[in-house]
């Protein structure tokens, strides 16, 4: 198998690093080539995970030469906010028998489309048998130091999940499948927003009870549109659901959890991306997944208190007082 993996960013350096360990020839598409010839001459990433050291035979290319037409995966690891517009550039250049895996999670900001139908919409047709994402709580920085992690494949085509699920799977990072490919990846978009809040109550200096509530009610918020959305209701109790949303609420490793602390501390979303040098996805996806619940006629409560403090400045400890201060309702 070849594999190309389209983002040097943390997530698709680590994935790519993955991959490649398995055995199989994989090259990580770069958007600068500075990026790709320090991964080729130093085996390094001089941009992210900058401490691990990337194996001999991971390859690095850029959007304009690389690989893709050879590649029987392709792994896209790009932020949401160029999602469609990458992958509109290179979707001539896939194999057109290519599995193609997604890593990013979120909502497309204009259209509130879920990222496998982006691919489904800008990939040959028929591309639906051969589309896949891949979420659970996956930070990057640990899978990159193989620490022992589980993570969930879900795929209309579950033949094509299995196949992924074998291939990638190795001692150190445990594959599940889950059909439900709509409540996973409505799983991925509204945990990030829930992290940003969890990030502003660690920022306010508040403590486990209040990180304890902001989990549970925010789960109860997911799982509420995801429930509207038609989605499997155990997928939030599974990888995708609780497990990412308890690594991306605690995590010192999380950037949304540590945008909300830095936002919190008086600085503005902008700032706080620029201050990590990373993007925060819950950044971007929290007005779509308000404006997806209104579509839905669902009450997300912490989601739209986030959305006023994170796009209209509104003061945090304002936010937390009105809802402390909702009115009394049964759990």
């Amino acid at each position: 198998m070849k594999a190309s993996v389209t983002g040097g960013g943390s997530w698709g350096t680590a994935f790519a690093r993955l991959l490649a360990n398995t055995g199989i020839e994989t090259e990580i598409i770069c958007r600068r080539q500075v990026q790709a010839d320090s991964i080729n001459r130093l085996h390094r990433n001089p941009d992210y995970l900058r401490d691990i050291v990337l194996p001999d035979f991971l390859a690095a290319s850029t959007f304009t030469s690389n690989g893709l037409v050879a590649a029987d995966l392709v792994v896209i690891a790009i932020p949401s906010k160029a999602y469609r517009e990458v992958l509109h550039g290179m979707a001539g250049d896939i194999n057109p028998d290519a599995a193609v895996l997604s890593l990013t999670k979120g909502l497309e900001p204009e259209t509130l489309k879920r990222f496998s139908q982006v691919l489904a919409e800008e990939l040959p047709s028929p591309a639906s048998s051969r589309i896949a994402v891949l979420s659970g709580p996956n930070h990057a920085e640990e899978v990159a130091l193989d620490i022992p992690t589980a993570s969930t494949i879900a795929a209309v085509d579950e033949d094509l999940a299995r196949q992924l699920q074998t291939s990638i799977c190795t001692e150190n990072f445990r594959v599940y499948i889950n059909p439900d490919l709509l409540g996973v990846e409505l799983c991925a978009a509204t945990k990030n927003v829930i992290a940003l809040a969890a990030g502003m109550s660690d920022g306010l200096g508040f403590g486990d009870n209040t990180k304890a509530s902001l989990i549970t009610r925010g789960l109860t918020e997911m799982a509420r549109l995801g429930t509207a959305a038609s989605a499997d209701p155990k997928t939030y109790s599974g990888l995708a659901g609780m497990g990412d949303l308890i690594a991306t609420c605690t995590s010192r490793h999380s950037r949304n959890r540590m945008a909300g602390e830095l936002i919190a501390a008086g600085k503005t979303p902008e700032q706080a991306e620029a201050e990590m040098g990373m993007v925060a996805e819950g950044l971007t996806s929290a007005r779509s997944v308000l404006e997806l619940a209104s579509s839905h006629g669902i009450e997300m409560p912490i989601t739209e208190q986030v959305c006023e403090v994170v796009y209209q400045g509104k003061d945090v400890r304002r936010a937390v007082s009105e809802l402390m201060m909702r009115s009394p309702k049964s759990e």
